[in-house]
């Protein structure tokens, strides 16, 4: 690991201006809360309690090694790497663009594989839309998203690369979780705004499953799941929680798999309730 810790070093200005975007957008946070505890602009608080208790939890997790996980997943893959990638100019834009598709790869697919969504509908179950939102993350992702990245890896870009790049791919996002800043014209057609963002997280029929990139929209134009915010945003899912108990907003998609699993029969039925699409044991 000696090696790894050399990469790191050489990158810790940039980790720094990571978490010191972080601490930004935790201030941001903190004075968001403020502005509608003045304006009475959020009457109910339990979903942002539960945020918050989502966020301690996964931050502890991260302390006692789960996102450890992570980094290890994608150094055993190093050894496998196809090309050894010369550090000219377009390393990095390269880097940035690569982490930013796979992303987008990952985010379709948790929407579109069941047992993925049962991690991800965590993020999407709250039926209110602000800062606090993007802390309401799985405790479970930590397990096995860094799949998704193994192809930076196997391409020839070092981990510690990969990770600066992915982190900044996330980080981005944290700012798009509002509702007070509205359309920004042609960059919403352009990068994940909060106004593309606000899409994604509706339960209108016409929301449902578009824009999906991290921080470009060009993935969606692509692949066909792009939505401009045409009208109002409902919040949540589909079938709301009604409960803000971190635990139920955690594991409730789980135990309704649980469920389905027993109810139906057939090697066939349990493999479409575990890796079709979310509601298509309805059509068993």
């Amino acid at each position: 690991m000696d090696m790894l810790d050399q990469q790191f070093l050489a990158y810790e200005e940039v980790f720094s201006w990571i978490s010191l975007a972080g601490l930004l957008f935790m201030g941001a946070v903190i004075l968001e809360m403020i502005w509608d505890y003045l304006h009475r602009t959020r009457p109910v608080w339990k979903e942002t309690a539960a945020n918050w208790i989502i966020f301690a939890v996964n931050t502890g997790l991260d302390y006692l090694g789960l996102g450890v996980l992570f980094v290890v997943g994608l150094v055993l893959a190093e050894p496998y790497a196809l090309l050894d990638l010369s550090k000219d100019w377009w390393y990095w834009p390269l880097a940035l663009l690569l982490a930013d598709f796979l992303y987008y790869w990952m985010h379709r697919l948790e929407h579109e594989i069941r047992v993925l969504w049962a991690v991800h509908v965590v993020h999407h179950s709250s039926p209110e839309f602000n800062y606090t939102t993007a802390f309401r993350l799985s405790w479970l992702e930590s397990l096995f998203e860094w799949l998704f990245f193994l192809p930076m890896i196997l391409l020839g870009f070092e981990t510690v690369e990969s990770l600066v790049a992915i982190f900044i791919v996330i980080q981005y996002q944290s700012w798009i979780h509002t509702q007070k800043v509205g359309s920004l014209g042609f960059l919403d057609k352009l990068f994940n705004t909060p106004s593309a963002h606000r899409v994604h997280h509706g339960s209108n029929a016409e929301y449902l499953d578009k824009n999906y990139g991290g921080i470009l929209m060009v993935w969606d134009h692509l692949f066909g799941t792009y939505q401009a915010e045409t009208k109002q945003v409902t919040y949540g899912i589909t079938c709301p929680l009604g409960t803000a108990n971190p635990l139920a907003i955690n594991f409730h998609e789980f135990r309704d798999i649980i469920k389905d699993l027993k109810r139906y029969k057939g090697w066939r039925a349990k493999l479409r309730i575990l890796f079709g699409s979310p509601g298509s044991q309805a059509d068993l």
